[in-house]
């Protein structure tokens, strides 16, 4: 008869989680989530067969959880709506989720069973940007957009925001993103 686990993949993935939450990347230790969950590290390998595995699978719950934020906000506006609400969901996300926000943007190699996860934000994004500019343009038009966001959220987080600078540019950037958005949608190629 098969004793009863003492916990399961979703449970030691939220105590990784919120350690990488308070922590950041670099405080995230299996024996400190093992702690969290009063378990010896040995237990953990049941799940995750090593650190990589575990960070990968952080890494794709943090892309999940971007999606579904975006989402949200996107309900059922109109194309430009759309766009604005998922610039503002991604920059929200990024503030109030800064060390899983840096994970998710570091180089990682993820395990191919999350690669779905990281493929279906983007092709969100992909979708969202094909609805203010052409299909056929998609591809570099969210390269462009997810660029600029990216840098907002890094100027955000380095503080660089100020009377020189002013944090008025995201607005801009994402204007002048719209205005060339929708122009590649009347060129032909």
């Amino acid at each position: 008869m098969p004793y009863p686990a003492k916990t399961d993949r979703q449970t030691i993935l939220n105590a990784a989680l919120d350690q990488v939450s308070r922590e950041g990347m670099q405080g995230m230790s299996l024996r400190g989530v093992a702690t969290a969950l009063d378990l010896a590290p040995t237990a953990l390998y049941r799940y995750f067969a090593d650190r990589a595995t575990l960070e990968s699978a952080i890494n794709a719950e943090t892309a999940n959880r971007l999606h579904a934020a975006m989402k949200k906000a996107v309900g059922k506006k109109d194309a430009v709506a759309a766009i604005r609400a998922t610039a503002q969901a991604y920059l929200r996300f990024a503030r109030e989720h800064r060390n899983l926000y840096e994970l998710l943007m570091s180089p990682c190699h993820p395990c191919v069973e999350d690669l779905p996860t990281h493929q279906q934000l983007w092709d969100f994004v992909i979708e969202q940007v094909a609805r203010v500019s052409s299909r056929e343009h998609a591809n570099e038009a969210a390269v462009a957009l997810w660029a600029h966001l990216h840098g907002i959220a890094a100027f955000e987080a380095a503080h660089v925001f100020g009377e020189q600078k002013p944090s008025r540019g995201f607005d801009f950037g994402l204007e002048a993103w719209l205005q060339a958005a929708q122009a590649a949608s009347h060129k032909k190629t």
